[in-house]
């Protein structure tokens, strides 16, 4: 099987030669990996490790995003972003939000918004057969794409949005569905380019906490649910399927996101026992396929290289025939143990040999730093 075969007979429960794989890593610890492995570049990490899934994006041609004498960037809502340290990395974090104080829509200036006419899609196609043609799935988004309570804040605060929801603010909900009407027209030109090529669309949510539900039903279905609604529909009609980015504890949303048409949850993390794979999989596994779920903050992170083989085989037998795709559940993060990280991927049977194919391959980049243009 090449990598689609395998990801969609995954997908539909068929079995396959091995368990398909879902990478992600956060800069430094790829960078650890290919200095090991004596790699150059993201794309010879993923061939190694076996990932299943590769990405395409549209071209930037919108505004100039601002970079600042103090380092800061500008995000497409007019927020800044700056790279916070810590020992052993750095992450983006917003340091400047521009509706943070903004009570009325008569303040709140709409005139910068972005649409999906900033991006060129004249090569979706070609990168989509590229893709196809080396025998991944292709795959088009990103886990901050919708993200009406994470984004959001980012532009206006935490506290301020979690407020917002519960008293309708007429401010946020303006700001939510003009972040929604754009990523919903972005994904369907690029849907339309793509004519038929991409396998799944990839958008994201935070709707839990470590062990609960951000939000309550009512919230949700009143200004969530409609809109993953009208979006599910949409990439569907396109013959692709839908995966959403979820931290936290998340079960009490799975069978309203089920009904509303999610078909991949991304990326599960087992906090607690409600979340364990094994249970998600008895309650909702014949109806929704699951990504992740190899624990960044406990098992990868400080478990034994014992803890972590037994979990991964505990998956290939929970799914024999399909219905996971294994990976880590978020970006696996600074301080994680090499050996754990490598035998996560031997265990799943998808760890390559370093040989002259993987080192010959060459990409434009050669980081992964966070590409501003498609994050936020």
């Amino acid at each position: 099987m090449n990598s689609r075969e395998r990801v969609l007979a995954a997908f539909h429960r068929k079995g396959f030669d091995r368990i398909p794989v879902k990478h992600e890593g956060t800069p430094e610890v790829n960078k650890m990996m290919m200095d090991h492995f004596g790699l150059s570049n993201i794309e010879q990490l993923l061939l190694l490790v076996g990932d299943d899934f590769r990405y395409i994006e549209p071209i930037y041609i919108g505004p100039e995003l601002q970079q600042f004498p103090d380092g800061s960037m500008q995000g497409y809502w007019g927020e800044h972003y700056k790279y916070v340290e810590f020992e052993g990395g750095k992450y983006l974090e917003s340091c400047y939000l521009p509706f943070a104080g903004i009570n009325t829509l008569d303040e709140l200036d709409t005139s910068h918004f972005p649409t999906a006419e900033w991006f060129d899609y004249s090569t979706v196609k070609q990168q989509c057969e590229k893709i196809s043609n080396q025998g991944f799935a292709v795959c088009y988004g990103t886990a901050g794409d919708m993200d009406f309570i994470n984004s959001i804040a980012r532009a206006r605060g935490t506290e301020q949005v979690l407020i917002d929801l519960i008293t309708d603010d007429p401010v946020y909900l303006e700001i939510m569905e003009a972040r929604f009407q754009f990523y919903y027209n972005m994904h369907e030109c690029v849907l339309k380019a793509a004519e038929g090529l991409i396998d799944f669309t990839h958008i994201g949510e935070d709707l839990g906490t470590q062990n609960s539900q951000v939000i309550d039903f009512d919230i949700f279905d009143k200004h969530f649910a409609p809109k993953f609604k009208k979006y599910f529909e949409m990439v569907h009609s396109y013959g692709a399927k839908t995966m959403m980015h979820m931290c936290g504890c998340v079960r009490a949303f799975l069978p309203r996101l089920i009904n509303l048409g999610l078909d991949v949850y991304d990326v599960v993390q087992p906090t607690t026992p409600e979340m364990d794979i094994a249970v998600l999989q008895n309650d909702f596994g014949k109806n929704i396929v699951f990504c992740g779920s190899i624990c960044v903050q406990s098992t990868l992170a400080f478990g034994s290289v014992n803890d972590v083989v037994n979990e991964v085989e505990r998956r290939k037998h929970l799914f024999k025939k399909g219905g996971l795709f294994l990976g880590p559940s978020h970006a696996i993060q600074v301080g994680t143990p090499l050996e754990n990280i490598i035998n996560m991927y031997k265990t799943a049977g998808s760890l390559a040999e370093v040989d002259e194919k993987i080192l010959a391959i060459e990409t434009q980049k050669n980081s992964d730093e966070v590409n501003m243009s498609r994050l936020f």
